[in-house]
């Protein structure tokens, strides 16, 4: 099956040919090796006036191609549209969270992420990519870890309840730890809800196990926990003196806990790699944890995780972090 690659003209004549035959979508299909989709689309949004015309699609289909490769000049264009994306940048929503932000308040103007992204690879929206949550860097060779210590008592992944797996259920977390400066002692202990995405983090000042326990012990203090999902590092090594039951990842399978992976890129955005967290405090952390809590979340529906984490009833009570 073809991927990646918009219909051509003599693949819309072929379309117009089977479809002129009688032939159904996934028989179209199958004959392109396309999707079903693919073609059901084609026929949906480049038909006129309810025909399907090969030529006539080709031509419609070119004219989108090239008014949306200009969708970003309605941004200049318009002062309050351009106010209003700036303003959420600034408060470092990317541009995916802004176009849904817009949708949900029903504002009186809109820009899609695409003509955003388009906007600020021009002259005008160069100055604020600084404020966007990541950028594209070269994927380096991954070195192979160390060996790990061993868990005592370990129960792998493949024991996690259901509702842990399948985010059915509110209350089962990952844990994982944003390391600082190689040769700096110190990191953070991070921690994510499942289903609500949200977002934990405390300060530590060493790998040591006990202290990761002491970590564990104030995250999640005030917050409905039924398991944890961790990796297998040294500091999981208490994971017994926690109150609630801990499930392993499979060695080197970090995309098994991706939830948390996310959540530590995201807090790489204001603690980059080479941070010295001895220089951090504990307050700047919860502040950076607030500004992502905040967010509104498209795998949410546009909600910021606190507040469907506080309608999933995760937040029993508020808890105070003292400043490390």
């Amino acid at each position: 099956m073809k991927k990646g690659k918009e219909l051509g003209r003599v693949e819309r004549i072929e379309i117009g040919i089977l479809k002129g035959k009688g032939y159904s979508m996934r028989s179209i299909a199958r004959s392109l090796r396309r999707s079903p989709n693919t073609i059901s689309y084609e026929i949906k949004e480049n038909s006129v006036c309810g025909i399907y015309d090969p030529l006539k699609a080709h031509a419609k289909s070119q004219v989108h191609k090239k008014a949306r490769r200009f969708q970003w000049r309605k941004i200049e264009e318009d002062p309050r549209l351009k106010r209003y994306i700036i303003a959420g940048l600034k408060k470092h929503w990317n541009p995916d969270e802004i176009a849904g932000e817009m949708k949900r308040t029903k504002q009186p103007f809109y820009a899609s992420k695409t003509a955003m992204y388009a906007w600020l690879r021009t002259s005008s929206g160069e100055r604020y990519c600084r404020f966007l949550y990541s950028k594209r860097r070269r994927v380096k060779k991954r070195v192979p870890k160390t060996k790990r210590v061993m868990i005592p008592n370990r129960v792998g992944i493949e024991g996690r309840p259901l509702g842990a797996t399948n985010r059915s259920r509110a209350g089962h977390w990952e844990r994982d730890v944003v390391v600082g400066r190689k040769g700096t002692p110190g990191g953070l202990a991070v921690g994510q809800e499942r289903k609500a995405r949200l977002v934990e983090a405390i300060k530590v000042r060493s790998m040591r196990p006990r202290e990761h326990l002491v970590a564990d012990r104030r995250m999640f203090s005030g917050k409905k926990t039924l398991s944890v999902t961790r990796d297998n590092g040294m500091e999981n090594r208490e994971h017994e003196q926690f109150t609630a039951p801990s499930f392993f990842c499979d060695p080197y399978a970090s995309w098994q806990k991706g939830s948390i992976e996310n959540a530590n890129k995201m807090l790489r955005r204001y603690f980059p790699k080479g941070t010295d967290f001895s220089t951090v405090s504990q307050k700047e952390v919860d502040r950076v944890v607030r500004i992502i809590n905040e967010k509104p979340r498209k795998i949410l529906g546009y909600r910021s995780a606190l507040e469907y984490a506080k309608e999933l009833g995760i937040i029993k009570s508020e808890s105070v972090l003292i400043e490390g």
